[in-house]
């Protein structure tokens, strides 16, 4: 012990006054000296021995000290020790590795385990595991024990810094023991538990096609249908004590505790299948959306976040219900086909805003999705023609053309009626878009998925025309938003638009056939989500000059793409006996994403196959291309994998990952949603 502790401190100064003492009284002695040699000597004789007595006592004292103080430091240990005993909160000391080295009573008679108990807290608490244990931060592990919460706070105590900064001895060795307490924290979490299923709620209920449902039946029993939906939706409603009220004849609003909305959400909102059932010789079933807003640090807010919830529910085609928790959006429902409506207002309403728009600035810039296609080039061309129409600069922006769209843009570049910028690249836009640009979106409402992200904040003025469903990353700051999820393709749309843009619009051959050649790839030549719409929209390009023979020779196959399609096609798996999954090949093919939806396409064609899924590896992300008839709903299948689309077609892009790991994943949403009842097995 002596040669390892060492006294230090105030001690250690304390133990030296009388040393120090002897300086003093040697002074005195000196100056004693020259006043009486004989007084001089007289002191000198006692000062030394006063200083032998003085040394031979630090010497002689020094270990009974030592043990006076080793004796008070033990007595004052047990004191701690028996408080911490018999101290009313649990508690334990571990050593580094999580091992329990003591335990007070109220630990012990928490865990039922004996004082003497020596394993791993991890064997009484498996949440307290090795990575939890704290190595020089404290730490807080919310547990669950004999039906209990627990919050085990562990701080990690060193032995050798506790010591040294006791200022009594010095330690050699290192060593870390970790302090565990436990606070019972059972009915907090009750009472806060109890606040969160007592929250208010708001959400909007709209029946998407009331007036379409009453058209189909006669007159005299429009009144009854009304009244059974009415009912229907307030029975259901009133179970999980739901207060519903109509605002307008196809518009509610609810007013409901978040406990009641978790009771719908176990329900997956079945309401959704059950107002379908209401049926008094209406040949169309009513369809409803749902908006409900969530956690929303005002009830102003909450009703805002149901706003938005419902927007986005209608803009994904109705028929399902959006909540809408902070930045987070949950989706249910939304199996079924969009309805489309034969009525032209709202193209003849967004046609004349999109006119304005474009009066009131100078240039105008269109751009659709990366790794562009027909579509996407065709309704940027169709828009490149309005503007032009008001003599306004006008560009579109394509990074890197694919071969799928390369013979549409070159039989522009090779046309001296157009202008040598007509297509420029992303960096080019950087230099153009300012305030007074019009910056119009085709083919996409997602802004991580644009050609340039950056053109959106660069100017005030975007507008955005997709036919795709909206999921929760939207592009936000748009000025004019035209999204119709139950059109064919978003060619459809612009060729509507133009037809009301201005009476005097000349749309050219070329123009005409690049529109035309977006609505035959969507709809995989006119057998694919087609509507009245559709055609009429076709006709007016063939009266606008587009030719079905010029359009065809156009997209033909090479014979490298040709054979990847076919590979993709012989080395099908049929998974669960009605999906097919299979890999395209992407080596040495231009654009192989369009090669795999093509394939995708082929394979619908195969009895008993209700949706296929063709992958490809291409450009370090796998592109999966997704593609259903009517039986599967295909777009909330790829929702879950992080991408979109329609009912019918849809697709999803997968960075960093590889061909079997995404075969795995998809796989395992299949299985997940069977499980969860979203599709049928």
């Amino acid at each position: 012990m002596d040669g390892k502790i060492k006294i230090k401190g105030h001690l250690k100064f304390y133990m030296q006054w009388p040393v120090i003492l002897s300086i003093l009284l040697i002074v005195m002695d000196a100056l004693v000296f020259s006043v009486s040699v004989k007084a001089g000597t007289l002191v000198s004789i006692f000062l030394a021995a006063y200083i032998l007595v003085v040394v031979f006592l630090y010497f002689h004292s020094k270990t009974m000290i030592m043990n006076e103080l080793i004796s008070f430091a033990t007595q004052y240990g047990q004191v701690q020790k028996t408080l911490l005993n018999e101290f009313a909160v649990p508690y334990a000391l571990l050593d580094y590795n999580g091992k329990i080295l003591w335990m007070n009573e109220a630990f012990a008679t928490l865990t039922g385990k004996n004082k003497r108990y020596r394993k791993a807290v991890s064997c009484v608490f498996p949440e307290i595991a090795g990575d939890k244990l704290p190595k020089q931060e404290d730490k807080e592990v919310d547990i669950r024990y004999n039906e209990r919460d627990y919050k085990a706070v562990m701080k990690s105590v060193s032995l050798k810094k506790l010591l040294e900064e006791s200022g009594l001895v010095e330690m050699e060795s290192h060593s870390d023991l970790i302090a565990l307490y436990l606070f019972d924290e059972t009915e907090l979490n009750q009472y806060i538990r109890q606040k969160e299923d007592e929250k208010l709620v708001t959400g909007l209920l709209y029946l998407d096609n009331y007036d379409e449902a009453l058209d189909s039946v006669e007159e005299v029993r429009r009144s009854l249908l009304a009244a059974l939906i009415e009912r229907k939706l307030g029975k259901y409603f009133s179970e999980v004590d739901c207060l519903l009220k109509r605002l307008e004849k196809d518009k509610f609003i609810l007013v409901m505790r978040q406990k009641s909305l978790e009771e719908l959400k176990k329900k997956r909102f079945n309401i959704l299948e059950d107002v379908k059932t209401v049926n008094i010789g209406n040949d169309m079933a009513v369809t409803i959306s749902i908006g409900i807003g969530l956690n929303a640090p005002t009830y102003a807010q909450s009703y805002e976040y149901s706003r938005i919830a419902i927007d986005l529910a209608l803009g994904r085609g109705g028929d399902q219900v959006v909540i809408k928790d902070k930045d987070q959006m949950t989706f249910f429902g939304g199996k079924s086909q969009q309805m489309g409506k034969n009525t032209r207002v709202k193209a003849r309403v967004k046609a004349h805003a999109l006119r304005e728009f474009m009066i009131s600035n100078d240039k105008v810039i269109v751009m659709g999705h990366k790794i562009s296609d027909v579509d996407s080039i065709g309704a940027g061309i169709g828009i490149y023609r309005a503007a032009k129409s008001l003599n306004k600069r006008a560009h579109i922006v394509v990074n890197n053309p694919t071969m799928s769209v390369r013979p549409i843009i070159e039989s522009f570049r090779q046309n001296a009626d157009y202008d040598e910028h007509m297509f420029i690249n992303s960096e080019a836009a950087r230099e153009i878009v300012d305030n007074n640009t019009v910056v119009v979106v085709v083919d996409t409402n997602k802004p991580s998925y644009t050609e340039c992200e950056e053109l959106l904040h660069k100017t005030k003025t975007i507008v955005v025309l997709d036919h795709h469903r909206q999921g929760s990353e939207v592009i936000k700051n748009a000025v004019l938003s035209y999204i119709e999820p139950y059109a064919s393709s978003t060619c459809e749309m612009v060729a509507e638009i133009l037809q009301y843009f201005s009476d005097d619009i000349r749309i050219y051959n070329i123009e005409a056939d690049a529109l035309y050649s977006g609505i035959m790839i969507d709809t995989n030549n006119f057998t694919a989500k087609t509507g009245v719409r559709t055609f009429e929209a076709a006709a007016f390009l063939r009266r606008c000059g587009a030719d079905v023979t010029r359009v065809r020779k156009m997209f033909r196959d090479d014979v490298k793409s040709y054979k990847a399609k076919a590979e993709a096609i012989r080395s099908v798996e049929t998974y669960k006996g009605s999906f097919a999954i299979s890999v395209c090949p992407s080596e040495g093919i231009d654009s192989p994403t369009v090669v795999a939806s093509q394939a995708a396409n082929e394979l619908l064609n195969v009895d008993s196959i209700r949706a296929s899924f063709v992958l490809t590896d291409y450009q370090n992300k796998i592109y999966i291309s997704a593609r259903a008839i009517d039986e599967v709903n295909v777009q909330i299948i790829m929702e879950r994998m992080g991408g979109g689309g329609h009912i019918n077609m849809a697709g999803a892009q997968l960075p960093g990952a590889s061909v079997n790991e995404a075969i795995h994943l998809l796989k395992e949403t299949l299985d997940n949603m069977i499980k969860e009842g979203d599709i049928e097995a």
